[in-house]
């Protein structure tokens, strides 16, 4: 048998094959015969071993490593040892790409039984006994050409595999990377809160909805100081323990999220307006806490305003976040680390507000602002030593508006700059046709806090030709302690070069004596409240003496603003005040008549005669 196929695989005997290997190969793989020889030249030196029974036709296959064998020739019966069936198996096991080809006269099993083991059936072929040349080496041409087109196709689909994997790998990782740009544009950086579009888009979703729910928006009151005095570190930090704070004690599924700055959005369920202001009184209070920054001690508050919008109402998204604006801004101004719930007056309050902002602007061009004096006298013969000035606007749209109303509005809006400046000069102007007397000016903590205040006060002095000691500045407590030692630096060279300074409305704010002691100041004046209650109330009567008293002891003059009775200059006076003012002495006057009265160093009123007995035993004033 060996003899054989070395006659049938002799390199003469495949010369002479060529044409019926193709006329195979078309058969085997296709009319267009790719896989075939195209022509005779095309042909395999075959690289052949020869085994005696199946064990040693095994071990050759199991030796042949990368060097493997593209065709088996097996006949069925060998003996000794195993017969054709088994070690067709037995190779299929070690090789699954071998193809086989039973050669068999007389077989003890059927081509199906054989196809079982040693499958599958595309890999296994059978050649009966007495086989011609041409049979065998159109078998195995065809075969190892097979062979090696199967080997080009599996290396193929291997490396199709191996491309589709890497395409599953980047698909994944764009996948992540698409969740993550998501996430990013829907999560604040610093805190990892819903940012402001997340926010918006989940209120959308609610005022489609049936059920009721609020919205609340929070202010961190004075986080500004915080940035201002720690640094911006210190404040990023601030933000995230705030946040984690709302997150930690909101109502059950809240939405928290930051909307920028130090403003964050709250979005809960709320069944009304009673649960939700209690849901947020708490809020409040948990956010009024102390917080460690970098070693220092921080005291926090925050201020709210709150929306409630019924199930079933359709409302604008943009609308309830314009309200509940609008309701933080009255929590703020009414003296903020409080929640106001929006009502309708606010959104005239606010229209109201836009109207004054508008007329604000034009309102020096058009020459609708004036100033208006009212003295400051000394308490023994009641003469008349400064006026202080008083800014009145008479609107052409709403007649005369009170400072209390377009003060606020002109600081908010940046406005007041431009309007002090005016008042300043205006006050200048008509302090050059007193004799002697000062002008007490009011400036805003805006004005107050400009990076070039000094400078500017300086400048506006001098160009009308006046002394810096004829100035008074009056500045509230609000305006120096929300920066204390800048304030402190900015009074004491406003002192060296001349200028009085009088703390404002004094005992209405969060002064300590430790503070007052360390500013550059000449007067403190009383706050209007404080006299008004002298004879009604204990507490009053008691805070008026200790004002007095603090201000002797510190070299200070002390002014009682708005005495209204005699009996009020009868008790300031008996109290060691040193300088009054009010509707009593006299009324806030044009500059014509304040010339007149600084000419005559008197004030209309009459001196009140000094009682020849006071009784002081109760704490209050007779």
């Amino acid at each position: 048998m060996h003899a054989s196929y070395r006659e049938c695989l002799a390199p003469s005997v495949l010369s002479n094959s060529g044409k019926a290997l193709n006329v195979m190969a078309r058969e085997l793989f296709g009319q267009d015969g790719t896989a075939a020889p195209a022509t005779a030249d095309e042909r395999f030196d075959f690289d052949i071993t020869y085994a005696s029974q199946g064990l040693e036709a095994i071990e050759q296959v199991s030796r042949a490593g990368e060097d493997r064998f593209a065709v088996a020739f097996i006949d069925v019966r060998m003996p000794p040892g195993i017969d054709g069936r088994e070690t067709a198996r037995q190779i299929r096991a070690l090789d699954p790409e071998i193809n086989i080809v039973i050669v068999t006269g007389f077989s003890d099993f059927s081509p199906l039984e054989i196809a079982r083991v040693a499958g599958p059936p595309d890999k296994i072929f059978y050649i009966a006994k007495p086989f011609e040349v041409e049979e065998i080496v159109q078998t195995a041409t065809a075969l190892c050409h097979r062979w090696q087109a199967d080997r080009a196709l599996a290396a193929t689909r291997a490396a199709l595999a191996a491309k589709i994997e890497e395409l599953e790998e980047q698909k994944l990782e764009l996948a992540m990377n698409e969740s993550k740009a998501v996430h990013i544009a829907n999560h604040d950086l610093l805190t990892d809160a819903p940012n402001r579009l997340a926010f918006l888009r989940s209120l959308a979703g609610l005022v489609r909805g049936e059920r009721g729910f609020a919205t609340a928006l929070i202010d961190l009151d004075r986080f500004k100081l915080v940035n201002d005095t720690f640094g911006h570190v210190a404040g990023d930090q601030l933000i995230r323990m705030m946040c984690a704070l709302i997150q930690q004690h909101g109502p059950d599924n809240a939405l928290v999220a930051r909307l920028g700055g130090d403003e964050f959005g709250v979005l809960f369920a709320a069944p009304s307006e009673d649960a939700a202001l209690m849901a947020c009184e708490r809020l409040v209070q948990a956010c009024s806490t102390n917080f460690r920054l970098f070693g220092h001690s921080v005291q926090s508050s925050a201020s709210i305003g709150l929306v409630v919008v019924e199930g079933g109402v359709r409302i604008d998204p943009i609308d309830v976040m314009r309200r509940a604006d609008l309701a933080l801004n009255e929590a703020k101004r009414r003296g903020r680390g409080i929640v106001r719930l929006f009502d309708e007056s606010m959104d005239e309050s606010i229209r109201f507000r836009r109207r004054i902002e508008g007329g604000l602007a034009n309102a020096i061009a058009n020459d609708e602002l004036r100033l208006v004096y009212q003295p400051i006298v000394e308490h023994g013969d009641l003469s008349v030593v400064a006026f202080e000035a008083l800014l009145r606007w008479h609107s052409p749209e709403y007649g005369m508006i009170s400072p209390d109303i377009f003060i606020p509005i002109a600081e908010e809006s940046n406005q007041i700059h431009d309007l002090g400046d005016w008042v300043l000069d205006t006050a200048l102007a008509t302090l050059r046709r007193w004799p002697e007397q000062y002008v007490s000016v009011n400036f805003s903590p805006r004005q107050f806090r400009r990076q070039n205040f000094v400078a500017h006060v300086v400048e506006r002095v001098q160009r009308a030709g006046v002394s810096p000691t004829r100035l008074q500045i009056e500045i509230t407590e609000t305006a120096i302690f929300d920066d204390a030692e800048r304030a402190a630096e900015t009074l004491y060279r406003l002192r060296q070069m001349g200028f009085r300074i009088a703390l404002d409305d004094f005992g209405t704010g969060y002064s300590s004596l430790y503070n007052i002691r360390k500013f550059a100041l000449d007067c403190l004046k009383i706050d209007k409240s404080f006299i008004d209650g002298m004879g009604r109330e204990r507490e009053s009567a008691a805070i008026v003496q200790s004002i007095i008293h603090l201000g002797r002891a510190l070299g200070l003059e002390v002014v009682a603003e708005g005495v209204e009775t005699p009996a009020q200059v009868q008790a300031l006076r008996i109290a060691g005040c040193s300088h009054l003012q009010g509707y009593h002495l006299s009324r806030p006057v044009d500059a014509d008549e304040s010339v007149e009265i600084a000419r005559q160093r008197h004030v209309v009123a009459k001196p009140v005669s000094m009682p020849m007995q006071i009784e002081v035993a109760t704490g209050t004033f007779a």
